[in-house]
């Protein structure tokens, strides 16, 4: 027997589900929506100081668009956004936008990116999730009468100069969710205040594990479900106990206004779901997910790239939960949308941002072809740009998607990896600039002079980095080297910095080569027909998967020696 606001629920979905079917019948008119989208853009912001100095007011085509408006990276902007930060919103926006906060990712260079979300841009964003989410529901409503668990990050972590909020926009997303679907969401927004990967996964996983009704979970990272996971076995005294008795243990370094608001909220003591969960212990001697929430329907996560080597273990820890991807989503904006279980091939969000494409090969190129998403063909590679209403402009994200086939118009689209100098094993984002500062920089800490190295990414469980060097130091040395290298990639880059403090990633681990390694690679690279000697360039990141794949099987046979 389901409760009424389980009706309620299944009304409002049905209701909203109609949008969907709008949306998805809309598809057989992306290239007309898309330009529709263009324009809209232009004239929001054409008065700004970004707008002017580029011809806004002049662009009548993408044609236009493209004549005055060059590819850019985010570089090209930070001078505009740094005004922004200042309080000179005009610099980017016209006068009908409001700047609501900054979320936060890594940059190319050592200072992070801040990416503005606006009132347009948020509202954007929203729909593009509500997209995704009617149609998990549309194929999941049992979820009706079940919580869900997001895990978000606080969107107000410190101010700008101006004082903008900068922080998660998963944080601002879940404050401002429709009263009528709030009550599914089992942790309170008072969790996005609490510090440090370890706590706040201890108090979501105390505030949900006393739910046996989790049917879905919602997070980015494969990595970050894992180690929820093996927190729950490894606390899993603690976790009972706790439940017992009513409490959050104090171990947990949790602000005292969100106590009391989970003292609050909380139902005191519950002796009869701590019994539940010592006969999950007691039967299986683990507390795994797929043990204490069996009605798990769910599981929302990146399932493309590199992170695919984690799934495995996902569902080991999560049983027979279906995967669903949510698409291919940055700070930057959300991009694709799955709309089927167990495929991360996703349907491009047409109605938000517009899109230009342009051929793997020709990345990087003086003029390369740039087609609109109309014009992809199936099966070929292809660089995104995106132009939001986050002020961004034909913007490089530098991912690699791949094109899956199409609904009328629209092409759906798989991710594949960050462009060629970029590694993401978990979603850091490094960047080839930021190895070599950071690196320079660590070697210069430690008293030692090294030309030639490479950053080779490690997938695994966890994923670390291997350096590769060619020069030999006493095994202190080379403790010293590694901890340095970590302390100045954290500080150029805050996803790895973020990754290692959540026990994502393992720190580095510098492998010695045979001398003459890096001229034999050189040797090899430049001995082809045409291959030009003197324009050979030392990869001090391994991003290529083919290099990596080498380099990881090199520096294999150096550790067993």
């Amino acid at each position: 027997m389901h409760s009424i606001s389980h009706y309620v629920r299944l009304g409002y979905l049905q209701w909203r589900l109609r949008r969907l079917k709008r949306y998805l019948r809309g598809t057989a008119d992306c290239q007309a929506v898309q330009r529709e989208r263009l324009m809209e853009k232009i004239r929001l912001n054409q008065d700004s100081q970004f707008g002017r100095e580029h011809g806004f007011e002049k662009i009548r085509s993408v044609e236009d668009f493209r004549a005055r408006v060059p590819i850019a990276n985010y570089e090209t902007y930070r001078p505009y956004i740094e005004q922004v930060k200042n309080g000179n919103p005009g610099a980017l926006f016209g006068p009908d936008t409001k700047v609501l906060m900054f979320s936060m990712t890594s940059g190319t260079t050592s200072e992070s990116k801040y990416v503005p979300i606006t009132n347009h841009f948020f509202e954007e964003y929203r729909r593009s999730w509500n997209y995704w989410g009617l149609a998990t529901y549309r194929d999941h409503n049992d979820l009706l009468s079940k919580h869900t668990l997001t895990l978000a990050s606080d969107w107000d972590q410190f101010r700008t100069a101006g004082g903008i909020p900068c922080g998660s926009i998963s944080g601002l997303a879940a404050e401002t969710r429709p009263r009528i679907t709030n009550s599914l969401f089992i942790l309170p927004n008072a969790l996005l205040k609490v510090k440090g990967t370890e706590n706040k996964q201890y108090a979501s996983l105390r505030v949900a594990i006393e739910s046996p009704r989790v049917g879905m979970i919602v997070t980015a990272n494969p990595l970050t479900l894992m180690h929820l996971a093996r927190m729950a076995d490894e606390q899993k005294e603690r976790l009972i106990r706790d439940v017992h008795d009513g409490t959050l243990s104090d171990h947990v370094d949790v602000p005292a206004d969100v106590r009391a608001v989970l003292k609050q909220r909380g139902k005191g003591p519950n002796r009869k779901r701590a019994k539940e969960l010592d006969a999950v212990v007691e039967q299986t001697g683990h507390l795994y997910p797929k043990d204490f929430w069996p009605g798990l329907s769910v599981v929302s996560v990146w399932m493309g790239g590199s992170v695919a080597a984690y799934l495995p273990s996902v569902r080991q820890y999560f049983g027979g939960a279906s995967l669903r991807d949510h698409g291919l989503s940055a700070s930057e904006g959300h991009m694709t949308s799955p709309m089927q279980d167990e495929s991360c091939a996703g349907l491009l969000d047409y109605e938000s941002h517009f899109f230009e494409f342009i051929p793997t090969e020709e990345h990087g190129t003086p003029n390369p072809t740039v087609l609109e998403a109309h014009e992809l063909e199936e099966g070929q590679e292809y660089f995104l740009l995106m132009s939001t209403l986050s002020g961004l402009y034909r913007y490089d994200i530098h991912d690699v998607v791949r094109c899956d086939g199409f609904l009328g118009q629209c092409p759906r689209l798989t991710f594949l990896n960050k462009g060629a100098h970029y590694s993401s094993m978990t979603g850091e984002k490094l960047s080839e600039l930021q190895v070599t500062q950071a690196v320079g920089q660590a070697f210069q800490d430690c008293g030692v002079l090294i030309d030639h190295y490479s950053l080779v990414p490690v997938p695994g469980d966890p994923a670390y980095y291997r350096l590769l060097i060619e020069e030999r130091f006493d095994a202190e040395k080379v403790r010293e080297i590694a901890a340095r290298v970590d302390q100045r990639l954290s500080e150029v880059n805050c996803e790895y910095d973020d990754r290692l403090q959540g026990h994502r990633m393992a720190g580095v681990t510098v492998v010695r080569v045979p001398e003459g390694t890096w001229a034999e690679h050189r040797r090899i690279q430049t001995s082809g027909e045409g291959n030009d000697t003197y324009a050979y360039k030392h990869p001090f990141l391994a991003a290529k998967q083919e290099l990596a794949e080498k380099f990881r099987a090199l520096s294999d046979i150096a550790m067993s020696d």
